[in-house]
């Protein structure tokens, strides 16, 4: 006999909250679960040299860092959406980008409907303006060009060819981090920064 149950379109989070996957509510977003989530997260489907996988985490706090080196600014906003970029990975994991192509527009108005959840959640603009989003763009291409470089096994002829030149952002030398790591320092840079938004 064949019963009818409704799907179930939610995921339960260690800190207790059930976010609604479908319509996510800010509500039901907690910091605690973006950064455990995103610091056991491995970028580039795990295929990085080094004892950890190169965390999503880790890769938000490097895109922050690029973002500030890029503006004049120095704005707790844009900060803070530099450090957000990739939250709702947590939820629905890092797909390359050529995977990403392949599944379609569906796929990307999901996981900007949460990303939205999450900077409502946090104090950011729903949406971020034109310039500061395509700053944070920029900022994420330089990161996957030294993380493609340096851990992911590209050579430089085709880390230009699929990705882009990093610009002069020079400096950059990574190393995996462990989880437990990436996940305190994902909160701390939260933390400051939230602060600072407090204060702006």
């Amino acid at each position: 006999m064949s019963v009818n149950r409704k799907s179930r379109a939610w995921q339960r989070m260690l800190s207790g909250r059930r976010l609604d996957l479908l319509d996510p509510s800010a509500l039901d977003i907690e910091i605690e679960d973006i950064a455990h989530g995103l610091s056991r997260l491995a970028r580039w489907n795990g295929q990085t040299s080094g004892k950890w996988a190169f965390s999503v985490a880790q890769h938000c706090l490097l895109v922050e860092d690029i973002t500030n080196r890029l503006s004049k600014e120095h704005s707790p906003v844009l900060s803070l959406a530099g450090l957000l970029h990739d939250a709702a990975e947590y939820v629905i994991g890092d797909l390359i980008s050529p995977f990403k192509a392949a599944v379609g527009i569906d796929y990307k108005d999901f996981e900007a409907n949460l990303l939205r959840a999450i900077h409502m959640r946090f104090g950011l603009p729903a949406a971020m303006a034109d310039r500061p989003a395509k700053l944070i763009k920029r900022a994420d291409g330089i990161a996957a060009y030294y993380e493609a470089t340096q851990l992911a096994g590209f050579s430089q002829r085709d880390a230009l060819k699929y990705i882009g030149r990093p610009g002069r952002i020079t400096g950059i030398e990574l190393a995996p981090w462990p989880p437990a790591i990436a996940q305190a320092r994902y909160l701390s840079r939260f933390r400051a920064l939230s602060k600072a938004l407090s204060r702006s």
